[in-house]
């Protein structure tokens, strides 16, 4: 068998019946995590674009789930706090389960059971492809691995719904890898073409699982042969996509965010937090040294772009001089005031450098040293994982907490508590995915 074949076995007849305990409950927080991430995007300026653009496209009729399905994965991408798999590079909730509630809510009787289900698979798929690919390597080559994967995602998470054979599931997955684009390249306009195109490919996934079940078919064998290294340059490891299956779920080992940021700046930012917390006088400092793991260098060392709300969210200095004198920016994920005075000073006294020493787990492990003079007196600090990560991980209360952070100005604390409320009722087959969905609809547009 391919690889693919393989894992369509899995995840048309492997997945049946085994999520349940704590595997379940992992699969309904991170759904948690992803409608907090909905609504706290609500005041993003492209979210309001898709809005419209969903609204037009309502009135216009057509292929409703395709259209959900397109404009709900590019909602909750665009937040920045969705959540990530460090070794794989890639953020799969924000991709898996807006498609999978899409694709349920036009689905008539499916079971919560087949539900968590399906965002187990859509996890296990797209994380392993992130994998497969080497996307850490990937993404700094301008190959942008959660968007090569997100139609692999979504295809995989349909199949599970519509209840694919193994064969059928196969060249589902075959036909969404057929349908990747590997990367948008770089765009700072107002509004960037990246979140219309990451919801466009989860659209693909969702239709090459549909054709599948209709009798198309694709080249299973497309992973182990030489198609990824003639076009793309990568030479893929077909046996991360197979290797434990069943055993090891990837919905596990993927990290919450806990603030608005691009997380390669976010070990960082906690190492300075906690070194304010045991007393650091900000006036008194000089300077503050970063150093980080080479490969997120470019990525991060660079100021920030008046209107360019991505520069802001990739950038250390800027994320370290909010930390310290406006925290409360990074539960804002619009962040499209006014950058005052004294931040700017601030990130004038940060340096970021490569260090190799921080490379010895990476990529499972992103790492960050600080060194910070505070009146000629240098204290360092190191932080290897953030709250949110496996090593510090998040339950519900650390979940809710982080919802009312970030939504609670937006529409408030009784809101916000019901629609966590309402999210484990879906999994607990009391409420509908459509539901859910209208409700998520229904405050983000009240969003102040």
């Amino acid at each position: 068998m391919t690889s693919l074949e393989t894992l369509g076995a899995f995840i048309a007849d492997g997945v049946r019946g085994a999520v349940t305990g704590g595997l379940h409950d992992a699969a309904v927080l991170h759904a948690i995590d992803t409608v907090g991430a909905w609504v706290a995007g609500s005041g993003v300026g492209e979210a309001k674009a898709l809005r419209v653009f969903r609204d037009e496209q309502r009135r216009a009729g057509g292929a409703a789930p395709a259209r959900e399905v397109m404009i709900n994965c590019a909602l909750v991408r665009l937040t920045e706090v969705d959540d990530i798999h460090l070794a794989a590079m890639i953020t799969p909730g924000a991709i898996v389960i807006p498609a999978t509630l899409s694709v349920a809510a036009s689905m008539p009787g499916v079971t919560p059971a087949v539900l968590t289900e399906a965002i187990v698979c859509g996890y296990e798929a797209m994380v392993r492809l992130g994998i497969a690919i080497n996307g850490p390597a990937a993404l700094y080559r301008g190959i942008w691995p959660s968007y090569f994967a997100t139609g692999f995602g979504a295809a995989a998470a349909t199949a599970r719904l519509a209840d694919l054979n193994a064969g059928q599931t196969a060249h589902a997955l075959a036909l969404a890898l057929t349908l990747a684009p590997p990367g948008v390249g770089l765009h700072h306009a107002t509004t960037s073409s990246r979140w219309l195109a990451i919801g466009a490919c989860a659209r693909n996934g969702y239709l090459a699982a549909l054709a599948a079940k209709s009798g198309f078919t694709s080249d299973t064998g497309i992973l182990d042969g030489k198609f990824f290294s003639g076009v793309y340059d990568i030479v893929p490891d077909p046996s991360a996509l197979t290797s434990g299956l069943g055993t090891r779920f990837a919905v596990n080992e993927v990290s919450f965010k806990p603030w608005c940021a691009a997380r390669q700046t976010m070990a960082a930012t906690q190492a300075f937090t906690e070194m304010m917390a045991r007393g650091i006088d900000i006036a008194s400092i000089g300077s503050i040294d970063i150093s980080i793991p080479p490969p997120f260098l470019r990525m991060v060392d660079h100021g920030i772009v008046e209107g360019d709300r991505l520069s802001r969210l990739t950038s250390v200095p800027y994320q370290i001089a909010v930390a310290a004198l406006d925290p409360d920016t990074a539960y804002d994920s619009a962040q499209t005031g006014d950058v005052p005075a004294a931040v700017r000073e601030l990130m004038a006294k940060v340096t970021v450098a490569a260090d190799e020493r921080l490379m010895g787990d990476y990529p499972a492990v992103w790492p960050a040293r600080v060194a910070v003079n505070v009146s000629g007196t240098v204290h360092e600090h190191v932080v290897t994982q953030v709250p949110g990560d496996p090593g510090r991980p998040f339950g519900l209360r650390e979940i809710r907490g982080k919802m009312h952070r970030f939504s609670d100005r937006r529409i408030g604390a009784q809101a916000v508590e019901g629609l966590i409320a309402e999210t484990q009722m879906v999994f607990a087959g009391k409420k509908s995915p459509r539901q859910l969905l209208d409700s998520i609809e229904h405050v983000s547009g009240s969003a102040t």
